[in-house]
């Protein structure tokens, strides 16, 4: 009774001290909100971090040049970024591989993925003998964080997983369509196949028919005077078999080289899949300067007929106008206009040639502009020189586009001369104004664009290319569609001034039509004068520039690139059927040649010398009939009784069955033949809750440790009045009464002030309380027992079990040290009991965490009861030595 009277009466004194210096009631209502505050901001500060990820950003660049896959263009890069963009789980930001690079390293990013140029070509290795794993290339900057990069890395991954199964599907639907139209085309066939089981089954009776046939190639011996008839022939072919031995000869040696005109093929296919643009440049290049002085002969006599052209239509235009003036009645329009056609018809014949030639120099300036812009693209040019090339470009296109109003105006003109109009002369129109608008937007480009500005000549590139598509349709349409509509329209207007004095009204008013006709076509003269006349006068550099790069070409390229197209199409397309057919004529050499040369020899043989060899021949085939037709007949038989034991064993709508199929149900089981069904067991919905333990249990300990840091654990007894025993439990109900206010705070505002989720609120608050009676047991024993040793100790044991209780990370990951302390730390079992609390509550579980953490607590009581006493006084006096050195309390 004492004993216990002397513990409370030193609990009692402690808190009326405190009561009575309101400094100490402040300072202990601190630290007993302190280490709550401790697990508030950890827990704020991760709350739900897997959910925030967006704001991880992650540099993503695309250079996938995609593919050709049977005829299908494809670009899984493209797809890839598609798909990012709409999945919102990370920062994805696609920018510039330079600027990947330079962000990830300076911090901007966390990581970067580039999708190289071959992703898409390597994916389409799968349908050739050798298959090359497309990259996907992955970097992290891990010092930015310890945990980014696994997040980042799973992003990557989650990309290839995504990959991966859309080829599995794409492949086994492919595969699956093989199987199905194998499966329908059986299926189409199957009259056939029973048609020709039928056929089988009906010559196996018609056997013995068979068999009497045979026997009557006996009667040949009667036939021999016939066979004379025809030995003047075998000889004639007995006579040639010297000149068909050598032609054989030269096949079979053919057929030794095909493996090797195999090699030599499949090696040009790769040579003109290497270098087609090399191919056709040198090739037009060497063709251009082997013909210069023709194309400058033709350049000049362009010039000439342009001049006549232009001589022809002045002629006209004069005549024309003389037509306007001098005509005061319709009779003399009648008789003048008809005279006019007949006398400028080849100034009307002009206006389709004219235009043809303006299409051709439209068609130069679209390849110009979209050469310049392919150099522009590709840094090839210098600021000075795509400043100058664009100024020339500038008005070349202008030219274009002045030139293109005229033809514009003519067609609409000689459509108008056309009484119902005409579907080729507006489409005609119709691509003109697309060709005009086109060089117009190329124009306007060509006016801001500088020097590596690879936007807009990415932009001028796409133009010319449409402009150089729009030329080459309107050319190529020229001969079939729009010529014959302007011989048409002009036709039209010859006969109306033909038959003016029928028809004046119409003949009067096709006067200024031709005028506009003639007008366009003369202006259009002028253009395609002024580009040939400046064409011509370039010719000597072009010549001397077109002869030295066919120098370097023919120095440096093998002769045969030359012909690597035509090859390569030889091999393709004539090859394989040019090969079946050697093989079969070599085939015939081999196993049929010899035995006819041989039977016809014996036969002209006979024919030179004695024709009873005639008879041995013939009963040399009477002998085959009777030795060879047995065998024909077991195979016929062994053939028939192999169809009607298939037939037995297998049904063969079955087959076709299983091979037709689903294509896109088949397909997806195959990509993903297995449904993961997830079971959430304790589900707790956000990573805060789930860590509210461990930062819970964490704060205890903390604020066992703040206590022995600031209070004293011995009281004050100079006149000897308690014993070691008393004053420790007297001192420690003070401290267990501060550690079960803290546990209170913690608890309460984990859930009241964080809304941490708890299944079960009312353990998880005693449950906390009976965890820091526990720690405050264990903290106080060993400094109440070791002094400032036990505080050192107690400081050692949060290290420890910081790093070994497994608080955040399963313990199963830590190192073999930290998993064998595990199950001897009192976190574990701390941790482990509030996580029943949190998630939902297992008995046995619950009742072992208990059990561990009052063995601990009776361990500290029992180090207390036996120790206190014996080290009290040798405690005391490394205490005092400690404060003697004025620095440690």
């Amino acid at each position: 009774m004492i004993f216990l009277k002397n513990v409370f009466t030193i609990y009692r004194n402690d808190w009326i001290r405190i009561f009575k210096a309101p400094i100490a009631a402040l300072l202990i209502v601190a630290l007993m909100v302190l280490p709550s505050l401790y697990a508030w901001f950890n827990l704020a500060a991760s709350w739900d971090p897997y959910s925030n990820t967006s704001g991880i950003k992650i540099a993503v660049t695309s250079e996938d040049d995609g593919a050709v896959i049977r005829d299908s263009s494809v670009n899984i890069g493209d797809e890839i970024i598609s798909s990012l963009k709409k999945n919102d789980k990370l920062g994805w930001e696609f920018v510039s591989k330079e600027k990947a690079k330079e962000g990830v390293t300076k911090g901007e990013y966390y990581a970067s993925l580039y999708i190289p140029h071959d992703f898409s070509a390597k994916i389409a290795t799968i349908l050739e003998d050798k298959q090359v794993k497309p990259e996907i290339d992955y970097s992290v900057n891990e010092k930015l964080n310890a945990i980014a990069p696994k997040m980042t890395s799973t992003g990557a991954s989650t990309i290839v997983q995504q990959v991966k199964e859309n080829f599995i599907h794409t492949v086994s639907e492919s595969v699956l369509g093989v199987f199905n139209d194998a499966g329908i085309k059986l299926e189409e066939e199957l009259p056939t196949i029973r048609n020709i089981e039928e056929k089988i089954f009906a010559l196996e009776k018609e056997v013995p028919k068979i068999n009497e046939l045979g026997e009557k190639v006996v009667t040949l011996e009667d036939k021999l005077p016939e066979i004379n008839k025809q030995a003047q022939k075998i000889l004639t072919l007995e006579a040639a078999f010297p000149d068909i031995n050598e032609a054989s000869k030269n096949i079979l040696l053919l057929e030794e080289k095909l493996p090797e005109l195999d090699k030599v093929g499949e090696g040009i296919l790769v040579l003109q899949e290497k270098a087609p643009e090399i191919q056709k440049l040198a090739d037009g290049v060497i063709e251009l300067d082997a013909h210069f002085a023709d194309i400058s002969e033709m350049v000049i006599k362009a010039l000439s007929n342009v001049e006549d052209m232009q001589s022809f239509l002045e002629t006209a235009s004069g005549s024309l106008e003389k037509i306007q003036q001098g005509i005061n009645n319709g009779k003399q329009l009648a008789d003048t206009l008809p005279a006019f056609i007949d006398a400028n018809g080849e100034a009307l014949d002009a206006v389709g040639p004219v235009y043809k030639q303006n299409l051709l120099l439209h068609q130069k300036t679209a390849d110009a502009v979209h050469q310049f812009a392919g150099l522009v693209q590709n840094g090839n040019l210098t600021e000075e020189e795509t400043k100058t090339n664009a100024v020339a470009l500038q008005a070349q296109v202008q030219t274009s586009i002045d030139s293109l109003t005229r033809s514009i105006a003519l067609f609409t003109t000689l459509n108008s001369a056309t009484p119902n109009g005409d579907e080729a002369l507006l489409s005609e129109i119709k691509n003109l104004q697309a060709l005009q608008t086109n060089f117009q937007q190329e124009k306007e480009l060509l006016q801001t664009i500088q020097v590596e500005d690879k936007e807009k000549a990415s932009s001028l590139l796409a133009l010319s290319q449409e402009a150089i598509e729009l030329s080459t349709t309107l050319v190529n349409r020229y001969d079939k569609q729009t010529e014959p509509a302007i011989h048409r329209a002009l036709e039209g207007i010859k006969d109306s001034a033909q038959n003016a004095m029928n028809d004046l009204e119409s003949a009067q008013a096709n006067i200024p039509k031709l005028e506009e006709i003639l007008k366009n076509t003369d202006e259009s003269l002028a253009f395609a004068q002024e580009e040939l006349t400046k064409l011509h006068s370039d010719l000597p550099t072009i010549e001397k520039k077109i002869h030295e790069t066919t120098n370097l070409i023919q120095k440096n390229m093998d002769k045969v690139l030359a012909r690597i197209n035509d090859a390569a199409e030889f091999y393709q397309k004539s090859f394989p059927s040019l090969k079946e057919k050697i093989h079969a004529a070599a085939s015939f050499v081999r196993n049929d040649l010899p035995a006819a040369e041989k039977d016809i020899s014996k036969v002209a043989a006979f024919i030179k010398t004695d024709l009873p060899r005639v008879e041995e021949a013939v009963h040399k085939a009477a002998d085959m009939v009777q030795n060879e037709l047995p065998n024909l007949e077991a195979t016929l038989t062994k053939t028939a009784d192999y169809i009607r034991n298939f037939e037995d064993e297998y049904d063969l709508g079955e087959i076709i069955s299983l091979l037709k199929n689903d294509i896109q149900q088949e397909s997806d089981f195959i990509s993903d033949p297995i449904v993961l069904n997830e079971n959430s067991l304790f589900p707790i919905p956000n990573y805060g809750s789930a860590n509210s333990p461990f930062y819970t249990t964490l704060s205890l300990w903390v604020g066992a440790l703040l206590l022995i840091s600031l209070l004293r654990v011995d009281v004050r007894d100079p006149e000897g009045i308690y014993t070691p025993n008393q004053i420790y439990f007297g001192r420690w109900l003070t401290f267990v009464t501060i550690g079960l206010c803290q546990s209170l705070i913690v608890t309460l505002g984990d859930m009241f002030i964080l809304k941490a989720y708890v299944a079960e609120p009312v353990a998880f608050v005693l449950f906390s309380m009976f965890i820091s009676l526990v720690f405050m047991t264990i903290v106080y024993t060993l400094v109440s027992v070791f002094g400032n040793l036990g505080k050192g100790l107690a400081i050692i044991f949060l290290v420890l079990q910081l790093s070994g209780s497994g608080g955040t990370f399963p313990i199963q990951v830590a190192p073999p040290f930290f998993q064998k302390i595990n199950p001897y730390l009192p976190f574990t079992h701390a941790i482990n009991l509030l996580r029943e609390t949190v998630g939902g509550m297992v008995k046995e579980k619950v009742l072992f965490s208990i059990s561990m953490l009052i063995i601990f607590s009776v361990i500290a009581l029992i180090i207390a009861l036996f120790l206190k006493k014996p080290l009290a006084n040798g405690t005391r006096k490394m205490t005092e030595k400690a404060k003697a050195s004025e620095i440690i309390h």
